[in-house]
């Protein structure tokens, strides 16, 4: 299987739809789509230049998260699922626009066509919303990061700290994957979970800017500063170079 792109999803719980998403257009100097759906609960956030490769939905029920959609050839999104159940998943929804899934861990992901994305969006200010990471309990981290190195064909690569793996993907996408081991069971009931990360190499001028946007700025170290988002999502600004 191959993955030709990557989306993440913002969702959100219908009160706070709104207010999300303008804290994120805001913060990633999108523009926003015209609603979509039977009652407007799609949006998607336009990058400048390149392919979209965030959205956000309005969720009937549960708590704001994020779920990732890998995007394959049509033709080959059956083959694709069979694929991950075989390695763990388990089918949610089948069929339609989309196939949803989640990993032996509880983290939901999506199969949709691909349609031709190809341009990988240029930093704003030169900051870019690049990458995804999977927090993952100590219980699955075994599990969790063979599923999707598996899935994706792409060989794992464990960086300096041994509670961070990162996923060898080709070039050309949109967005990064990094695996990070948990120090316990987390706050989801021992359930995978994530956060995004922003390559912000001026994260010192950066956090007051998203402070006055409606984050709150959190522990930082020489790496990364920990945010969270005005409904409670965290997230980090780290010094990587977009």
């Amino acid at each position: 299987m191959q993955i030709r792109w990557m989306t993440i999803f913002l969702d959100f719980p219908i009160h706070q739809f709104g207010p999300g998403v303008e804290f994120w257009r805001r913060v990633t100097g999108s523009r926003l789509s015209a609603p979509r759906g039977g009652d407007g609960e799609f949006v998607t956030l336009l990058p400048s230049t390149g392919d979209a490769y965030l959205r956000a939905q309005a969720l009937g029920s549960g708590p704001a998260r994020l779920h990732l959609d890998l995007h394959v050839d049509p033709e080959r999104r059956a083959d694709a699922v069979a694929q991950a159940v075989a390695l763990g998943a388990s089918p949610v929804l089948r069929g339609g626009e989309h196939d949803v899934l989640t990993s032996p861990g509880g983290y939901t992901f999506c199969f949709v066509p691909w349609e031709g994305e190809r341009a990988v969006p240029s930093p704003e200010d030169n900051t870019r919303l690049d990458q995804l990471c999977l927090d993952i309990p100590p219980a699955l981290w075994d599990s969790e990061s063979r599923f999707w190195s598996g899935l994706t064909g792409w060989e794992l690569h464990p960086l300096g700290d041994s509670a961070f793996i990162r996923l060898r993907q080709p070039a050309g996408l949109p967005v990064k994957l990094l695996l990070q081991r948990l120090d316990d069971a987390g706050a989801a009931g021992g359930a995978v979970t994530s956060h995004l990360d922003l390559a912000a190499p001026g994260r010192a001028t950066l956090a007051p800017a998203h402070a006055a946007a409606g984050a709150v700025v959190g522990p930082a170290n020489e790496e990364w500063t920990v945010m969270t988002d005005p409904l409670g999502r965290p997230y980090c600004l780290t010094g990587r170079t977009p």
